[in-house]
Parts: C-alpha cells; structure tokens; sequence
C-alpha cells in the first residue's frame, strides 16, 4: 500500500546539533520532511518562507527564549502545532501553555513521548507508532 500524501513540514528549533539530529532520525520517513534550524533569527526567517504542520521549539536557544518566540509563531501560522521542549525549567511548561505551545516535553524524553505528542497533534498514529 503506498501513500501518496505531501510530506508534512516539520521544523526543529534547537541549537543541540544532537538532539536534532536525534529527533530528525526519529520523525523523518513517516511522511514528515523535517528540517531544522539553530536560532530564533533562523526560525523566523524560515517561518517568513515556509508554513510547517510542526514546530519543536527549545526553549534556550542563543538567541532568546522559546517562550518569548511562541507569540510570533502563533501570530504568523496560527494553525501551526507547537511541542516545547525544555530541560531546565520545570515552571516553563505552564508559561508555554499559556503563550500558545500545543504540547510540552520535558528532558530527557523517550520516542514513545514524542511520538505521542507528534500523534496527538497530527493525528499521524497509524504512521508514527509503527517505529515505537
């Protein structure tokens, strides 16, 4: 059975060239075309070109805050689902609630979690959970 869907655009914002290429290896194939990019100044840059299904945004990046950035997001591609994803910050999870993020993941976490997370926003189970 071949599924000739348009890939789905999802855009990494983390400055850990780790955790990127972790999280690319994780989602990409799944019908999802992921992309990635180290800063807010990149992000936005990127979101005045292109229109991605999903973002994972860090919340300290070299250039300012993940938190602070979820308003332009939201305020560029209101449609646009949001997973946070923080290491420090424990009180950051109910601020980036607040500001707009869909969906909050704390470091470390485990492929089922985010493979949750991108299905309960995509609603891409049937794709996504086969690698769990």
């Amino acid at each position: 059975m071949t599924n000739k869907t348009t890939p789905r655009k999802v855009l990494i914002i983390d400055d850990e060239g780790d955790l990127c290429l972790l999280l690319n290896i994780l989602l990409d194939g799944k019908d999802m075309e992921v992309e990635h990019v180290q800063s807010i100044a990149k992000a936005e840059e990127y979101l005045l070109q292109e229109s991605p299904s999903l973002i994972l945004l860090d919340n300290r990046l070299p250039d300012g805050f993940g938190i602070d950035f979820l308003s332009f997001v939201k305020k560029e591609h209101p449609a646009t689902k949001v997973i946070m994803i923080s290491g420090v910050d424990a009180a950051a999870q109910d601020v980036a609630l607040e500001n707009g993020a869909d969906a909050f993941l704390r470091k470390p976490f485990t492929r089922s979690q985010l493979h949750q997370a991108v299905n309960e926003l995509l609603g891409t189970e049937e794709a996504v959970t086969s690698a769990s």
